[in-house]
């Protein structure tokens, strides 16, 4: 029925006039106020870094974790009144005891729990603990026969999208590198023999609520791990404390949530803390639907009525293709699989783009390839996610190596095994349609061996035969999917081929899946291992080795993602950096392509 006010008939529904203000909050406090006319709001919320490992002659201690980095573009509030609001500590550094370090507390805001960053590991060996992002491995003398020390995992507890990442490892020889702490975007670096792994990068969140914040807005970097000598690791940005030498290493810089530096070098030093969090909140402008005319007509008067340029309701198509997997290493490894690859074009499920015009873009990085150590080998690195909005591609999982079923990794498309190993599981997580394959099987034991391709888009990874013999090569890397979204086919996700072992039979490594797939190695003669295509989300190809393991040939790494937005000719698209580009079909749609993580602005 018809409204008193001489206004509109159907439901009403409420509307938020916080004026788009943004306030960070750096201290915890039980009564947080909105103001009167706020009804919904955004919110980062960063826990505490993680404290560093301390060092000793002649251990190196790892870096610690950053502390978990959460967003929310809608939250639900009630104006004028009071909310508590939890900013966490970092956790403090150790000294030279063995041990790891302290991690940080979480931090909290309405239903938002980040959590605190893991404590790198100190002397004798002791790894990072779990966290928001994990702490890095520490070090010890003299190494269990080289093996390294163990990092500390992130998106502890797990959400999703993830709080954070693993830390880095320490290693046990050389100058005994300690791992760097995980950051908000990245992993932290493992540990070498000649130098400390530097922390994570963090996250910037300065898309979602504008410029001015607090540190440029990037928050949550790992710590750098310590070492007896050489380099040490540099702080991740976003707050990261770098690592020292022959000094207590750097704290994490307060309210960013970055992790403390380690310490190490001739003498007795503690590790550093790990940075305080901070919880940013800004309060929304947003009217849709149904509104009383009353109240729209005092927001017009007092300035906080949402631009009517603002889009509401409006479709867009999209392709989010995340970072292929690497390449298992040394020996006769598997293909890395392909990044998750997630679509609407044609004809799926479009997304409807509400009131938010400048909408943060992440664009996956490939999985790094196994290096050609020897010994029982090392896995390739999963690629990481790309985002856009709520859809979520995962990273292609990286291939396996030989004997080792725990080495290879499910992902968007599963990596390959290696050789007498199972692949890894497509579509995980799970979503609809699916968004990969499975990765291929490796040849079972005895005899020579070749590893099995990555997953594709479209297809599986290519399993090996059983046996020796001419013609028994690598794993074929599974076909990747075509897609028109920008107006021509283009093909990706692409898994990558498996090694083989060539020294006895002229045996190839696997082809490469279409879309980006990087070839398999071969040796005698010897062909390295290709790498995923840039912008595919191709997964890479696999290493191997000859009978004398010389030489000892790496994976590949697999190719970064692409997410790419299409859109009805009205809309207009501004995209940054400027490595992204915006372009026009031949019907008039406008098409966003972006190679490197970014934001996209819609008029």
């Amino acid at each position: 029925m018809a409204k008193s006010n001489g206004g509109i008939i159907g439901a009403l529904n409420p509307t938020s006039f916080g004026k788009c203000t943004v306030t960070s909050v750096t201290a915890s406090t039980p009564a947080f106020a909105f103001q009167p006319g706020t009804r919904l709001v955004s919110a980062a919320v960063v826990a505490g870094g993680g404290g560093a490992g301390g060092g000793n002659t002649p251990e190196g201690g790892g870096g610690g974790g950053a502390g978990g980095l959460r967003t929310c573009t809608s939250i639900s509030v009630c104006g004028a009144t009071s909310y508590p609001i939890t900013v966490g500590a970092g956790g403090a550094g150790t000294n030279s005891s063995p041990g790891p370090s302290n991690d940080g507390t979480s931090s909290i805001f309405s239903t938002i729990t980040s959590t605190g960053g893991g404590g790198g590991g100190g002397r004798t060996g002791c790894g990072g603990r779990p966290g928001g992002s994990g702490g890095g491995g520490g070090t010890a003398s003299p190494g269990p026969g080289g093996s390294p020390t163990l990092a500390g995992s992130g998106n502890t507890p797990p959400v999703s999208p993830p709080q954070g990442n693993p830390g880095g490892t320490g290693t046990n020889l050389g100058s005994r590198g300690g791992g760097g702490g995980g950051g908000a975007s990245v992993a932290g670096t493992n540990g070498t023999t000649s130098a400390g792994g530097p922390g994570g990068a963090g996250s910037d969140i300065s898309p979602l609520f504008g410029p001015g914040l607090p540190n440029s807005g990037v928050y949550a970097g790992g710590g750098g791990g310590g070492t007896l000598s050489g380099p040490v690791g540099t702080g991740g940005v976003g707050g990261g404390g770098a690592a020292s030498v022959s000094s207590i290493g750097t704290a994490g810089t307060a309210n960013t949530g970055g992790g403390g530096g380690g310490s190490g070098g001739p003498t007795s030093n503690a590790g550093a803390a790990g940075g305080s969090g901070i919880v940013i909140v800004k309060e929304l402008n947003k009217a849709s639907g149904v509104w009383n005319l009353k109240s729209q007509f005092s927001a017009v008067k007092s300035g906080t009525w949402p631009n009517g340029a603002v889009n509401l309701g409006q479709n867009f198509d999209y392709l989010v293709v995340a970072g292929g997997g690497g390449g298992g290493g040394y020996l006769i490894g598997g293909g890395g699989g392909a990044g998750g690859y997630r679509t609407s074009f044609p004809g799926g499920t479009k997304l409807t783009l509400e009131s938010v015009t400048v909408y943060p873009v992440t664009v996956g990085a490939g999985g790094a390839g196994g290096a050609g150590s020897s010994g029982p080998g090392t896995a390739g690195t999963s690629g990481t996610d790309s985002i856009f909005s709520t859809i979520t591609s995962a990273g292609g999982g990286g291939g396996g190596v030989f004997c080792a079923p725990t080495s290879v990794k499910s992902g968007g498309s599963g990596g390959g095994g290696g050789r007498a190993v199972s692949g890894g599981a497509g579509n995980t997580p799970p979503v609809s349609p699916p968004q990969g394959s499975n990765g291929g099987a490796g040849t079972p034991d005895p005899g020579y061996g070749q590893g099995g391709g990555g997953g594709g888009a479209s297809a599986v990874g290519g399993n090996t035969n059983p046996g020796n013999g001419p013609g028994y090569n690598g794993g074929a890397g599974g076909a990747g999917s075509a897609n028109s979204i920008t107006g021509s086919p283009v093909t990706y996700a692409g898994g990558g081929g498996g090694g083989a072992q060539a020294n006895v039979y002229a045996n190839t490594g696997g082809a490469g899946g279409s879309g980006g797939g990087g070839a398999g190695a071969k040796t005698s003669p010897v062909v390295n291992a290709v790498e995923g295509t840039v912008n595919t989300g191709g997964g890479g190809g696999a290493g191997s080795y000859n009978a004398s393991n010389t030489p000892i040939q790496s994976g590949a790494s697999g190719g970064s993602g692409i997410v790419i937005i299409r859109a009805p000719s009205a809309r207009t698209f501004t995209v940054a950096p400027g490595t992204n580009t915006t372009s026009s079909t031949p019907g008039g749609c406008k098409v966003a392509i972006f190679t490197v993580s970014g934001t996209l602005t819609v008029s």
